[in-house]
């Protein structure tokens, strides 16, 4: 019945996330907003929905290791097997300055969660600056596009590829509160059916939401990846993971925290989010080499992430 639980949760978590990021296609294409802005406000936003819906359930069920890994494991999932993937499809242009500043800002944020991670718990004063900064951020980033008249139209063509383009106002409603009605659905499946699997097992919660929570909620981003890849738009999808990774460290445990405050799991403290600060140090030097993530990139990422997973399970 756990792994019906996973299996179904799994399901309903791709089909939510599926339905809303067609409303959040569908609405940037609407107001003609940037490729770049859209991709990590709407859509980076919109994926990690499944993680902030997660994560609010691990916590209130107690669960704080998955809460903490699923948020950790995503951003790791994110860098190394989403943008590894999708570089091996098309190697990854970085040449616009957003992108860097962008990438800093994230590699800023995770460095603050490293360094909360000493101080033991996520109080609810902080989860509401990490909240305000990060829609502060939102908020400059777009004024700044604004003002260099830089905006230019989200890519029509992946509206008429997940079949958005005659959405109307009330159908993007619809399926909006369609969508969070199965992500909400999906979230408890996964959370209930992974602890218990957990404790049957010998498994550490920390380690099921590392893994198999965290890439099972990043089922959306890889979707939109996958797209934005056959399109060789590499604005899409460097915004969609920079944003989701913004959204995860910043909103979702600062919107967490503010319902509940978050003490960290020992072993995510002391390992995991330094793994996942790494990560990010790495990031910003390799879209630095002839601003381009290129295949050869891209395969050591997913290398790294296989070696990641080998010793998490190794390690029990």
């Amino acid at each position: 019945m756990d792994i019906i639980y996973i299996v179904l949760g799994l399901i309903l978590l791709f089909a939510g996330g599926e339905v809303l990021l067609k409303a959040s296609i569908s609405i940037a294409g609407k107001l003609g907003l940037s490729a770049l802005l859209v991709s990590m406000v709407v859509i980076g936003f919109g994926t990690s929905t499944p993680e902030l819906i997660v994560t609010l359930s691990a916590a209130f069920k107690g669960s704080t290791p998955i809460a903490f890994g699923n948020v950790v494991g995503s951003n790791i999932a994110n860098v190394l097997l989403i943008l590894g993937i999708a570089s091996l499809t098309t190697p990854m242009i970085c040449k616009k300055p957003e992108i860097h500043r962008d990438a800093w800002i994230v590699l800023a944020a995770c460095t603050s969660l490293a360094g909360l991670s000493l101080w033991g718990t996520i109080e609810r004063w902080v989860g509401l600056s990490m909240v305000l900064l990060m829609v502060s951020y939102m908020a400059y980033s777009y004024r700044q596009e604004k003002r260099k008249n830089k905006v230019k139209p989200f890519p029509a063509g992946i509206e008429k590829e997940v079949g958005t383009q005659n959405l109307g106002w009330i159908q993007i409603i619809i399926l909006t509160i369609a969508s969070l009605g199965s992500l909400a659905a999906g979230s408890w499946f996964l959370v209930e059916g992974s602890t218990a699997i957990a404790a049957r097992m010998g498994i550490p919660e920390s380690v099921i939401g590392l893994t198999l929570v965290a890439v099972g909620s990043s089922l959306p981003e890889l979707t939109m990846v996958i797209l934005a890849a056959a399109r060789k738009n590499s604005d899409v999808i460097m915004g969609n993971i920079l944003g989701s990774n913004l959204f995860n460290t910043l909103g979702i445990l600062g919107i967490t925290s503010m319902a509940i405050p978050l003490p960290f799991p020992k072993h995510i403290a002391h390992i995991d989010i330094w793994v996942m600060l790494g990560i990010m140090v790495l990031l910003i030097p390799i879209t630095r080499t002839g601003h381009r993530i290129n295949r050869f990139e891209g395969a050591f990422f997913l290398c790294l992430y296989s070696a990641y997973i080998v010793w998490l399970y190794t390690a029990i």
